[in-house]
């Protein structure tokens, strides 16, 4: 009479007694784990969320724009609220340039003409080749990258104007507020040596025309003039060191 086994699964996924026999003489894999579903977890209510200081953090400026009406009961949060909202909207601001931007003369009303209120323009008006645009593009790509909340653009000169004189090259236009507010007229109105520094004194003679963002006004204006100051005195003392030095090797 044959040996008969009798084989069945009693759910589905189950092993068979057959299987687990063969199982404990090594001739089968062990059987893969049960599958179980993860843990239901219900999504965080935003509400349920405690507010302080981190929750304000996580938020964007959209969204704490959208608080203004939900912390008048909690003092303290609204006023970290506006804090932060300014620190972000400073962000913004400082970080909005920092370099010369180049445009076309289909450009200049958007850029120049329309720009903020709040924004002062510097236009340099040049031509490839000349080196006198050269000396000035670079006094100016360093004030750009200090000034950052100040707009600096270039423009190839017979682009903005035409038939402007190569003579009266280079050309710096100041704009603020739809209008021209000053204007210089070739490298010579800079000094006789033009640097970064020169340029910035005559840039803010009048006008707080350089601006880094972290204030504004006749503040912004003596802040540079201030700035300024202190790195033509730096420069020159070290200038002086590096000639003692060089004068102590002979």
């Amino acid at each position: 009479m044959a040996d008969y086994h009798f084989v069945y699964k009693d759910v589905e996924g189950a092993s068979t007694q057959w299987d687990d026999i063969q199982r404990k003489l090594g001739n089968l894999p062990p059987k893969p784990p049960a599958f179980k579903p993860d843990p239901f977890t219900p999504a965080e209510d935003e509400d349920s969320k405690p507010k302080d200081k981190n929750w304000i953090d996580n938020k964007t400026e959209e969204e704490l724009e959208d608080l203004e009406d939900d912390l008048d009961d909690d003092r303290f949060l609204e006023e970290y609220r506006r804090k932060r909202l300014a620190e972000m909207k400073q962000i913004v601001k400082v970080a909005k340039f920092g370099s010369i931007i180049p445009i076309s003369g289909s450009d200049f009303i958007r850029e120049v003409s329309q720009a903020p209120s709040d924004v002062w323009v510097v236009v340099l008006l040049y031509k490839d080749g000349y080196p006198e645009c050269g000396v000035l593009m670079q006094c100016l790509e360093e004030l750009a990258t200090m000034y950052s909340a100040t707009k600096f653009v270039k423009i190839i000169s017979t682009d903005c104007i035409p038939n402007y004189p190569d003579r009266n090259l280079p050309t710096l236009l100041v704009y603020n507020n739809s209008a021209v507010k000053a204007n210089y007229v070739g490298l010579h109105t800079f000094g006789r040596r033009c640097t970064p520094e020169g340029v910035a004194m005559i840039l803010c003679q009048s006008d707080p025309v350089l601006n880094d963002g972290q204030s504004e006004g006749e503040a912004s204006r003596d802040a540079v003039l201030e700035g300024v100051r202190r790195r033509f005195i730096e420069k020159v003392v070290t200038q002086h060191e590096n000639d003692d030095d060089g004068s102590s090797s002979d």
